[in-house]
């Protein structure tokens, strides 16, 4: 049985998880099933550990702030004919404890006990602090 792994991903041009919360809810961003998804050139190798029960942890402005749990990688083919990596998630962003996490490019794998743990469900629905702020304090481990 495969073991579980999750992906890490900068979500571009959000400024907070009600932006990537807002984005979702356009129809560009979701599959014909009306699911959210997230097209990428590269397709994972460990499919099938990401299936295996993985998430898509989402770094906004330098830092992971939310995750999704990933239901399925569906193939799509663009204009130019080159296939690409549709991955699918469950709808709603689960908030985590804010964790600093440096640019790249692409997604990156990472571990279960790497992640970031899951805020409480009383403080899934708090109002965000300004998105500097967030960095600063996770900056210094204050979640």
């Amino acid at each position: 049985m495969a073991t579980c792994v999750n992906l890490v991903k900068l979500s571009v041009g959000t400024e907070d998880v009600a932006g990537l919360a807002a984005w979702q809810a356009n129809r560009r961003a979701q599959t014909d099933d009306g699911l959210p998804r997230h097209v990428t050139r590269m397709w994972p190798k460990r499919e099938a550990e990401i299936l295996n029960g993985g998430s898509i942890y989402w770094v906004i402005k330098g830092v992971i702030l939310c995750r999704q749990l990933i239901l399925r990688l569906d193939e799509r083919l663009g204009e130019d004919g080159i296939r690409r990596c549709a991955i699918v998630c469950k709808p709603g962003l689960i908030r985590v404890a804010a964790t600093p996490k440096r640019a790249f490019q692409g997604w990156r794998y990472m571990a279960p006990e790497d992640a970031p743990v899951d805020l409480p469900d009383g403080r899934q629905e708090e109002e965000a602090l300004p998105p500097e702020l967030t960095k600063a304090l996770a900056d210094i481990g204050v979640r």
